[in-house]
């Protein structure tokens, strides 16, 4: 009974005041091959999903306390009040059912054992004590799975987000009783065996799940995952890993007492003088004074901790010398012995991990690919969908099969290098290649450099004789690199960076009678802390002066391959390029080629979530050479606190002489292109990263907007087509090879082949999108990066969009490989990541009415002219 819909018909209008970009058709280019994709179909029967909403009575904080009331509720009232339904529940305000409740709304009073923590159930002999909830149910809606159907076959604009949210809480259901929750993810020890990440930290395995209308149907995205938790040490034994095993046998300094309490602080911990009887406190700091110190009055007498905890429970304290954790009321606290504590297990460490837990979390995530696919497998077999009764009673059934999908390999495009060189255009071979034989195709022209030695273990004459080494490589590549530096080389302290820096550029400048230095090359320690910062920072925003880092480590032991890699940093640092698209030169690029085209890549990262006082920072970098797109100037701009729309895209202010002036990042680049090309783009493509799905809309009727507004404003008629393509590495989709041990369709890593292009089964069912695999694998398993077009224009075919994209790939400055995401998003990333170095911490704070009515922080420093024009992030 489907009717066929007629294709003359026009597409359903979107609620959301945009309608995004429908799938051209599919792309056919590349050789053809089977991969395997993390979905699993699942198939729901067409059952009537009721919604009611939950009122708990006194209201309760914690997801999993609530949990525990309804769970109660189900066990006791589920055969009578209930209609033998089995409901399932969001954990805060939702429950859902298949088919209605026998009422329409009840309440109920539930009496649970609650420990002093607010953790139910009876964990320990007289911990817990009764407490009587009121649990009100009342229905709101129903929620059909009609309209998932309708979006899934192309006749509803709008993704039913309702249904998805009622399967996506009914499969949750049981993890969510098994293992602790962390956003869509679980996490439990008795996945895998916790590792030590140092630091008094573990790594927790799990699994993302996430239910999605695709193609072909809905799928169930499964993913492993790792994050880390403190481990469930004894206080003592934590307190160790933090300040090192000496803590057990002399008294604290002062600066141990602090990074203890820093790490102790808000987790949760439980006691363990009193046998069976477990109580639970947060810490919320640590005694000043040693525990043989500290005294409190009862019973109308003073007595010290160590007698009160002798005679009380008969525990000795084997570690007087050490402070007592302060935990309960901050007004009255309580005071608990150190080694009468243990950290209770389960709790996520949420601040920022340092250099050395980052590298242990990676090294223990990193899998092979035929190992990660097996680890899905397993995830699948032990989460038993089959058994599942939450599943089973809304008729939810889950394949165990990976998604087969037909997929295809984009070909690698040719390179063009300079004539001069024995080989002047290269085919890579499975995402890489070389300089060998090779001369960049534009050199840059280095006349005056001078150098900077902040290394205490690098000699001097070492350090000159790698600057040199470095020259020659320039040279060699096809630079005009000047062999003799400006000024002899400086050797300093890093605290002394400021005033050096300043120092060499002005020596510099009288030597070369008011020439201007180009480049200062600069050797650091291996653990250099603020330095490369500061450098690049006051380099950048007050001297106007391309630098180049090198660690000593690299010093030391001079590879050929290192200093090809640096030589061609400083090649775009100083103007020139290092490659173009051998098509680029002979005009075979479809809609680009043709007419002049502008490429943009954007992005906005966010600082930590607990660093509320600093901005969010946005990136724009826009090509400025046609028909090559290969040279890209970046703007920065620091806006409002985790705001994700680009503020200053456009934008226009009232100048007291000039009246209003118009600006913003979009109307900069494109007068810069128009200054470098001498034409001005008929043509926009815009790449912009950072943006999950539910921002789709949003973003683009405010970026696209900008957009215009800023071509307008150079000329009444100014409006060249625009495409506008997000770009996302944050899904958790794998793709893998259909046969590990097939050679010929693997990478010497095991992954797919660099070019692996998929755009049909996983991808939307209606929208323009793909999933593009463009780099080849190092180590673990690669991920493809996902690319929605949301609007276009241009009237790309899949192929066209797919091939450009891939092609665009293999023109990233910095290294002789395709990279994972198009350059002009990895550019505008990096330029991202250089503006945190310019922020002045001091300057940052920000009061909390800035950030609630979205105005702008205080004003980054701004990147000189000479040093925006060129590739300065890289």
């Amino acid at each position: 009974g489907v009717v066929a819909v007629a294709p003359a018909e026009p597409p359903p209008v979107s609620s959301k005041g945009l309608e995004l970009c429908r799938r051209p058709g599919f792309g056919r280019a590349g050789t053809r091959c089977v991969v395997k994709a993390n979905h699993f179909l699942a198939e729901v029967a067409d059952k009537d999903l009721t919604q009611y909403d939950v009122k708990i009575t006194p209201e309760v904080r914690s997801r999993s306390m609530n949990r525990a009331i309804v769970a109660e509720l189900v066990r006791l009232y589920r055969a009578s009040d209930l209609g033998m339904r089995l409901p399932a529940y969001d954990g805060r305000s939702n429950l859902y059912t298949a088919g209605r409740l026998p009422f329409d709304a009840r309440e109920f009073v539930i009496r649970l054992a609650v420990d002093d923590d607010g953790v139910s159930g009876a964990t320990a002999r007289c911990t817990c004590r009764e407490k009587e909830y009121k649990v009100a149910i009342k229905f709101a809606a129903g929620a059909d799975l009609r309209h998932l159907r309708e979006f899934m076959a192309g006749r509803q604009p709008d993704e039913p987000q309702g249904a998805l949210q009622v399967l996506d809480v009914v499969l949750r259901e049981v993890a969510s009783q098994r293992y602790l929750s962390v956003r869509r993810s679980f996490y439990s020890p008795d996945i895998r065996t916790p590792q030590r990440l140092g630091d008094g930290l573990q790594s927790w395995f799990g699994f993302y799940q996430s239910i999605r209308p695709t193609q072909m149907g809905l799928s169930l995205n499964i993913d492993m995952s790792s994050t880390a938790f403190v481990e469930p040490l004894p206080v003592i034994d934590f307190a160790a890993q933090i300040v090192g095993k000496d803590v057990m046998s002399r008294p604290l300094s002062d600066a141990n007492r602090v990074r203890i309490k820093k790490a102790l602080r808000d987790l949760k911990v439980e006691i363990t003088h009193r046998g069976s009887l477990r109580r639970k406190y947060r810490v919320f700091g640590l005694t000043a004074q040693p525990t043989h110190e500290l005294i409190f009055p009862i019973d109308d007498e003073m007595k010290s901790v160590v007698e009160y905890f002798t005679e009380m429970y008969g525990f000795t304290i084997k570690q007087p010398h050490l402070p007592c954790l302060l935990v309960g009321n901050q007004k009255k606290p309580n005071y608990l012995p150190m080694e009468a504590c243990k950290i209770v297990e389960g709790q996520r460490y949420k601040k920022r991990l340092n250099e050395k837990q980052i590298t242990s979390l990676l090294k223990v995530t990193c899998q092979r690919p035929g190992d990660k696919e097996m680890d899905i497998r397993r995830t699948v077999h032990q989460n038993g969908y089959d058994q599942d009764p939450y599943a089973k009673e809304f008729g939810i059934n889950i394949s165990d099969k990976l998604t087969s999908i037909e997929a295809r390999v984009l070909p690698a495009p040719w390179l063009k290098y300079h004539d001069t060189g024995k080989e002047s255009e290269c085919l890579p071979r499975v995402g890489e290649w070389d300089m060998k034989n090779k001369k960049v195709v534009n050199g840059c022209i280095v006349n005056h450099w001078a150098s900077i030695n902040f290394s205490r273990s690098v000699q001097e004459s070492t350090a000159s004789g790698f600057c040199q080494e470095l020259a020659q490589t320039c040279k060699l590549l096809g630079m005009e690199f000047n062999s003799e530096p400006a000024i002899p080389m400086y050797s300093a302290r890093p605290e002394q960076a400021v005033q050096v820096l300043k120092h060499v550029y002005n020596a510099a400048l009288k030597k070369l009678k008011g020439k201007e230095l180009e480049l200062l090359l600069v050797i650091l320690p291996d653990n250099n802390g603020a330095l490369y910062g500061d450098i690049k920072r006051i380099c950048e925003t007050e001297l106007g002066l391309m630098s180049q880092c090198c660690l000593a480590k690299h010093v030391f032991k001079i590879c050929k391959r290192y200093l090809a890699n640096v030589s061609l940093k400083i090649n775009v640092k100083m103007g020139g390029r290092n490659t173009i698209l051998l098509d680029a030169v002979s005009r075979r690029i479809p809609l680009v080629s043709d007419i002049p085209t502008i490429i943009f890549g954007a992005d906005v990262t966010h600082p930590e979530t607990r660093e509320d006082n600093s901005p969010s920072i946005a990136a724009v970098v826009a090509s400025q050479d046609w028909p090559e797109v290969t040279k890209y100037a970046g703007l920065v701009c620091a806006q409002a606190y985790r705001q994700e729309l680009i503020q200053d895209l456009y934008k226009t202010w009232h100048d007291p002489q000039r009246g209003t002036v118009t600006g913003g990042m979009i109307r900069e680049l494109l007068i810069s292109f128009r200054k470098a090309t001498g034409q001005k783009p008929l043509r926009i493509i815009f790449y912009r990263d950072g943006i999950s799905a539910g921002q789709f809309h949003q973003v683009l009727l405010y970026e696209l907007d900008a957009i215009r507004k800023a071509c307008a404003s150079l000329e009444p008629n100014y409006q060249p087509p625009v495409t506008f393509v997000i770009v996302q590495k944050r899904h958790h989709t794998k793709l893998f090879a259909n046969n590990h041990n097939d050679k010929s369709n693997t990478d010497k890593s095991g992954n797919i082949l660099p070019g692996t292009v998929v755009d049909s089964k996983i991808c939307h069912p209606t929208q323009f999108d793909f999933y593009l695999c463009s780099h080849a694998g190092i180590q673990g398993t690669s991920k493809p990066a996902h690319y929605h077009v949301l609007w276009d224009e241009n009237n790309f075919t899949a192929d066209e969009m797919q091939t450009l994209t891939n092609n665009l790939c293999y023109t990233y400055a910095r290294c002789t490989r395709s990279v994972s995401v198009v350059p002009p998003v990895y550019y505008a990333h990096l330029a991202a990541f250089r503006a945190r170095f310019y922020m002045d911490q001091d300057s940052l704070s920000v009061k909390n009415a800035n950030r609630t009515n979205g105005s702008a922080m205080k004003t980054m420093p701004a990147v000189k002219e000479r040093v925006k024009r060129v590739m300065f992030y890289c």
